[in-house]
């Protein structure tokens, strides 16, 4: 039997490296309010973990109009016979949380302590310099001191500095002049001193968000899924397009060559499914932008902000796609101090 969990906070976990992590409260409550995702993609033996079963009985049958009894919650796990699970992302406190309730079905901590490494930031930074093709641009680079942070200011006079392990919207710094200012000095160096180095990235001024998904069997070969096109607010995720691959390469197409994408693709599931090798097995995506170049009507492509070692949104996207009509937009809104997961057309 499969086990799906949906844990949000995931990044956030792998960062602080502990068996007892204590999510902050936008993670438990965006775990609560829509942990009823996996229900999407899942087959029809899975189960799926939640909060409160009837809850996410009620909220999947209002997105999705129709049923899924499969939900459990935690008191079940240990009864249920587990044999496999699919979590949002693997870390240390979701090992120990499924052990602590009867789960044996985990990796070992070693393998999880090989995933945090694979999802360090140094690893965006070396696949940024292998799709070096003509039509793509940005630079990054590790930086373990003040003093180069600031060369690095005085060099591009803007710059994104980001921690190596964080989450979407977290972590992340957009500084520019002559100096960082006092608090993102304080942000930078509080960053050296717990994980090692920032990463610094040159500015793009960005024209469009959108990623490309895989997956990686961890036996050297990574499959193709999907583009995302996706929306983001302050550096949070917002929503997703829902639409056809032909509809969302048709939206692509319109800033860059359908050719220079397909190079993208094909070195990254080449270069990925080496290091992946024997190493991560599961899901996992490459966000990318569309920049815009010299003048109002070019356009170049940043081929690799993120890599999120672990399930997206745009994986949640996909999955979307293949069950509701395209011209639709999945969005997750917060009000009234709770979650929602809204489908919407365009």
């Amino acid at each position: 039997m499969t086990l799906h969990v949906f844990n949000p906070e995931h990044d956030l976990a792998l960062a602080a490296n502990l068996s007892n992590f204590t999510s902050p409260h936008a993670g438990r409550q965006l775990r609560m309010d829509i942990g009823f995702l996996p229900a999407i993609w899942a087959a029809v033996d899975d189960v799926v973990l939640v909060e409160d079963v009837e809850a996410a009985q009620r909220d999947f049958a209002r997105v999705m109009h129709r049923s899924f009894d499969r939900f459990v919650d935690k008191r079940q796990l240990a009864r249920l016979g587990i044999t496999h699970v699919e979590p949002w992302g693997w870390d240390l406190a979701l090992r120990s949380f499924l052990i602590r309730y009867g789960v044996g079905a985990v990796p070992a901590e070693e393998e999880i302590g090989v995933i945090r490494d694979l999802s360090h930031r140094k690893y965006a930074i070396d696949l940024l310099r292998t799709l070096d093709f003509e039509g793509t641009t940005g630079r990054s680079w590790q930086a373990d001191g003040m003093a180069a942070v600031q060369q690095a200011l005085q060099d591009c006079q803007r710059i994104v500095v980001k921690a190596p392990w964080s989450s979407s919207g977290r972590g992340i710094r957009f500084v520019e002049g002559t100096v960082p200012m006092i608090s993102q000095q304080r942000w930078i160096q509080n960053v050296i001193d717990r994980q090692g180095s920032v990463v610094i990235e040159t500015y793009c001024h960005k024209v469009k968000d959108f990623g490309m998904e895989f997956e990686s069997d961890g036996e050297g070969h990574v499959h193709y899924l999907g583009l995302s096109l996706f929306h983001t607010q302050n550096g949070a995720y917002t929503g997703n397009i829902l639409a056809s691959e032909e509809e969302k390469q048709e939206k692509i197409s319109r800033y860059l060559s359908m050719d220079l994408l397909e190079k993208v693709q094909e070195k990254i599931c080449t270069c990925l499914g080496k290091l992946y090798c024997g190493k991560y097995a599961g899901p996992f995506g490459v966000d990318m932008m569309v920049v815009r170049g010299n003048n109002q009507q070019h356009f170049l492509l940043n081929p690799c902000v993120e890599i999120n070692l672990r399930r997206t949104m745009g994986h949640v996207a996909l999955a979307l796609s293949k069950q509701m009509p395209s011209d639709h937009v999945m969005r997750v809104e917060y009000s009234d101090k709770t979650y929602k997961l809204k489908i919407k057309q365009i």
